[in-house]
């Protein structure tokens, strides 16, 4: 096996960057050097040099966003807002950081005080996606590092360039090298990472399968903190309205908007009988005005390129096979290129299909779903494994009520795409969507462990009860001098 690793630009087909495969042992060595030291630094200090990383962010923000669009495919503006989002998790994160893990005094029934403070796991491994390569592994280092651990983050192998910039603005801020390492290299690589005994936690986000493997191999351990986010079969629920235009915007952008490669993308639509021959069209004829095309394109593009060739053969044979099963295309996905991974709007009525694939298809493919009411629009969407992200659009407060109570997601949404998710609360599904570890801004709590304590300047005790009283004399049994 070659220890090179090439990143090509999907758009292109040109090489962007070249480097070696890592070395986990290493790593971990270097790692496991530096962990006492930086949780040893004072928290003020911690926070003093994420926030250098955020100007570093700043700083570097149009190579930082050039490098991504490049490397994924994204437009350009879409580069940006991730960007942006970076340098504004570090604020995010210690806002967090003082809410849900900071310290406190509590209450104690003792003289003396008692406390509550948090302690960093230690070594957390990161393992990062291709579709937000820089702001999504970042969600998991900036809270971490607040904390006090150290991390060994091995960036997707489609997107190793964007990890090592990213990692590098790290070093560029100040915080030690081997307190914050990029690993690169394939799945053999997060796999060595994931059965390494020094780590301390495994921060994973990317499919269901991979963080599925994950949960099993660490199940054994229960030493190891495991947060996963694994993605999503999103439905939205279609509900009468009389904003016809603004409800296929809505759709639009939660089904397509990164050419649909975001864990929260609507992957279903499910819409009543009544409300289809209103809204489905309109849906159609605004994915017709999309453009894609390269991510510097002028005009600028609302779609570029799914991240590679590959990813794009599967997508177009999951249409396929969704085709030849009874699906019917409203809007057939087309490849305009054979040889890049440029894929044109997709919605296909797979209403006729009896046993309906719950699979996440990660790409510019909208399913549409007729139901009769409302009551079996709630079921249809509850109809998967996973549980990320919902929306309902259109109804009336009592509707969404009732869809909130019912519907299982992490994230569910009113007249909002099923992607619009703060960055100010938590981030996470239920199902194969995640195991009950929310990010975003309860990453603070897969951070470090609390620690509670009773404390006083001086050993103050007593036993009042339960022992033998020595001021009378002892008296002798009736036999001792037999």
């Amino acid at each position: 096996m070659s220890d090179m690793m090439i990143s090509t630009e999907p758009a292109t087909g040109n090489q962007i960057w070249r480097g070696k495969v890592g070395n986990v042992d290493r790593a971990m060595e270097r790692a496991l050097s530096a962990k006492t030291g930086w949780a040893r630094e004072s928290t003020a200090r911690r926070m003093e040099l994420v926030r250098r990383f955020a100007n570093e962010v700043l700083k570097h923000a149009d190579p930082f966003a050039e490098l991504i669009a490049r490397e994924t495919g994204k437009p350009l503006w879409e580069a940006r807002t991730e960007v942006e989002a970076v340098k504004n998790k570090v604020e995010i994160s210690i806002t967090a950081f003082a809410e849900r893990t900071g310290q406190k005094k509590l209450d104690s029934a003792l003289q003396g005080s008692a406390g509550l403070r948090h302690k960093p796991h230690g070594v957390m491994a990161v393992l990062g996606p291709y579709n937000f390569p820089a702001h999504l592994p970042n969600g998991h280092i900036v809270p971490a590092l607040i904390a006090g651990n150290v991390v060994v983050f091995k960036p997707s192998e489609k997107t190793p360039a964007v990890g090592e910039f990213l990692t590098k603005l790290f070093h560029e801020a100040g915080i030690p090298e081997d307190v914050v390492q990029c690993v690169h290299g394939g799945a053999d690589i997060g796999k060595a990472l994931v059965a390494h005994p020094s780590i301390d936690g495994l921060l994973f986000t990317g499919s269901a399968p991979a963080g599925i493997a994950i949960n099993k191999k660490l199940a054994g351990d229960p030493s190891k903190i495991v947060a996963l986010e694994m993605g999503g079969n999103n439905p939205i629920v279609m509900l009468e309205t009389p904003k016809i235009e603004d409800a296929a915007v809505t759709i639009i952008q939660s089904a397509f908007t990164t050419a649909g490669q975001r864990c929260t993308a609507a992957r279903r639509l499910i819409v009543p009988d009544s409300f289809y021959d209103q809204i489905v069209p309109a849906v159609k004829t605004l994915a017709e005005r999309l453009l894609v095309d390269e991510p510097f394109a002028d005009p600028q593009p609302f779609m570029g390129t799914v991240i590679d060739n590959q990813a794009a053969d599967l997508l177009v044979e999951s249409r396929e096979a969704l085709l030849e099963r009874g699906g019917e295309d409203i809007l057939a996905m087309t490849r305009p290129n054979a040889d890049l991974p440029f894929l044109t709007p997709g919605i296909i009525d797979v209403t006729a299909i009896a046993d309906r694939p719950d699979v996440e298809l990660f790409g510019p493919l909208l399913q549409v779903i007729r139901v009769a009411d409302f009551d079996s629009a709630i079921a249809e969407a509850n109809s998967t494994r996973y549980g990320l992200s919902a929306s309902l659009i259109g109804g009336d407060p009592m509707d969404f009520e009732r869809f909130w109570a019912e519907i299982r997601a992490g994230i569910v949404n009113w007249n909002k795409p099923t992607n619009g998710a703060s960055s100010a609360a938590p981030f996470g599904g239920i199902g194969l969507s995640g195991n009950h570890r929310p990010a975003a801004f309860y990453a603070a709590d897969y951070c470090a462990y609390p620690v509670a304590s009773t404390e006083t300047d001086q050993p103050r005790a007593s036993i009042g009860i339960g022992l033998k009283d020595t001021s009378q004399p002892v008296r002798k049994s009736k036999d001792a001098h037999k």
